[in-house]
């Protein structure tokens, strides 16, 4: 009889008993007892006759969830190592690959001074191979099912194949379903691999939103995942900035800078912005791309300036956003946008003075360089978050009449500019009270404008006119014309 003090951790390959390796089919011939994570594999019915087979399929029915069901497993299985005969743990494929319970014992016995051997198995992986007929390099992502379905996207580049373990029913099928559809069109070629590594192995092509439909999934089933097309990962983009900025690359690209870029930084949000004024879909595709390209250009100079990287600008904004989400991430309950906000600019103050800038006030985080509407009505926000707010929006239109009059009864130039520019800020906050985007307003506005001119200036055209030879009764009859077009 083999030694088994302390604790095996033994594979039992995909399914066929054939497949077992000749060192754990040695150990399984020489064992007294061993312990199975699950009888609900086909490796199990090759079993030596005389073995004696315990499993922890009871702790599966009895326990809701398998983050619980592992924890238990892990403490018997450490338990039992303990034992002066030890313990043999076997499961499925290899103890290392789509298996949460073979490392932490492995870990845990070795904090304990508990001896212990892994057995090495086939894992799932080898025989899917197989039957796809394919290679795992050169960047297959290797996904548990379970991460997927606690997922709202894909964590996965989309231009490599990912093969998707344990798609164990149907319901886990239809849960990656939903979470790879937030990625991938509905009608994207998918395969699922059934019992692969046995005499039952079978490979069913569908598409992705039939996957939850198919009656031959079970606990040997995974999900593969073909690229959804070259050029459609993040990591692809950032590969194609980096060469452009190679020695081999783009001259005009090698040259630039931050400080170069600026006005191209400036110019495409402003292209994105007007995309957006018109609701124009393909436009807005194109130009948050050229947004990007700005965005990931001045990422890849600061990673060659030695200032920071893509990965660093990625790991603060999702740090920050998780810390000024605590009713999202935490225990806090917040129902009303209102509230959110208000606790936003409690966690931003705290930043603040954890950073030691206990100088800056809450409109300081304002950029200097935004357009002047725009400004107007980020401070006025962020002045309300705090509660410095007229208390009903009748005081907004009793100001706006003040302000009139004061612009009316002005004297002199500097003070009639000055009571202009209060004009506008208090028109900023009747707009900001019934929650429209001024700036965005008055360049819809301004569009508005261009058109209808456009327009006169056509029908004078036409009429073999010149616009400083009509008259105003002339221009305006064109301009309600222009109203009353769609």
């Amino acid at each position: 009889m083999v030694d088994t003090k302390g604790i095996t951790i033994l594979g039992l390959g995909p399914g066929d008993p054939n497949l077992l390796t000749r060192e754990a089919w040695q150990v399984l011939l020489e064992a007294d007892e061993v312990y199975l994570r699950t009888r609900q594999h086909p490796t199990v019915t090759g079993f030596p006759n005389d073995l004696t087979v315990h499993s922890f399929d009871d702790l599966y029915e009895a326990v809701e969830d398998f983050e619980t069901v592992y924890t238990q497993i892990v403490e018997i299985v450490l338990e039992l190592g303990q034992r002066p005969e030890g313990v043999i743990y076997a499961v499925p494929g290899h103890p290392f690959v789509a298996e949460a319970t073979g490392p932490t014992i492995y870990s845990q016995a070795k904090t304990l001074n508990v001896p212990v051997r892994v057995v090495s198995g086939l894992s799932y992986i080898e025989p899917t191979l197989d039957v796809l007929g394919v290679d795992l390099l050169p960047q297959t992502s290797m996904v548990d099912a379970m991460d997927v379905m606690r997922m709202h996207h894909p964590l996965f580049p989309p231009s490599s194949p990912a093969l998707i373990a344990q798609i164990y029913s149907q319901k886990v099928a239809a849960e990656v379903k939903i979470t790879l559809m937030a990625l991938y069109p509905d009608e994207h070629e998918v395969k699922l691999v059934h019992a692969a590594g046995t005499k039952d192995g079978m490979v069913e092509d569908l598409l992705l939103h039939q996957i939850d439909h198919s009656e031959h999934i079970g606990l040997l089933t995974s999900l593969y995942v073909p690229p959804l097309g070259e050029n459609t990962a993040f990591e692809d983009f950032q590969e194609l900035i980096a060469h452009l900025r190679a020695p081999e690359g783009c001259p005009w690209d090698r040259e630039q800078t931050h400080q170069s870029l600026r006005p191209n930084l400036l110019e495409e949000t402003y292209e994105v912005l007007e995309a957006i004024d018109a609701d124009n879909a393909p436009a807005m595709r194109e130009e948050f791309g050229d947004l990007l390209l700005q965005i990931v250009l001045h990422a890849q100079i600061a990673a060659e300036y030695g200032e920071f990287t893509m990965s660093n600008v990625i790991k603060d904004i999702h740090t920050k956003l998780v810390a000024r989400h605590p009713h999202v991430f935490g225990d806090l309950e917040l129902d009303e946008a209102g509230d959110v906000a208000l606790n936003w600019e409690r966690i931003k103050s705290q930043e603040r003075k954890e950073n030691g800038q206990t100088n800056k006030g809450i409109l300081d985080g304002v950029a200097s360089d935004l357009p002047a509407l725009a400004q107007a009505q980020a401070y006025q926000d962020r002045a309300a978050r705090v509660g410095f707010d007229w208390p009903e929006i009748a005081d907004v239109l009793d100001k706006i009449s003040e302000e009139f009059e004061e612009l009316r009864v002005a004297n002199g130039k500097d003070a009639y500019i000055e009571e202009f520019g209060d004009v506008l800020f208090v028109l900023v906050n009747y707009g900001r009270w019934k929650k429209i985007d001024v700036e965005s307003t008055l360049r819809s506005a301004n569009v508005k404008f261009k058109q209808r001119f456009a327009h006169i200036e056509q029908k004078a055209e036409a009429a073999g006119t010149q616009l400083k030879d009509m008259t105003l009764e002339e221009m305006d009859a064109l301009w309600d014309e222009a109203k009353e077009l769609p």
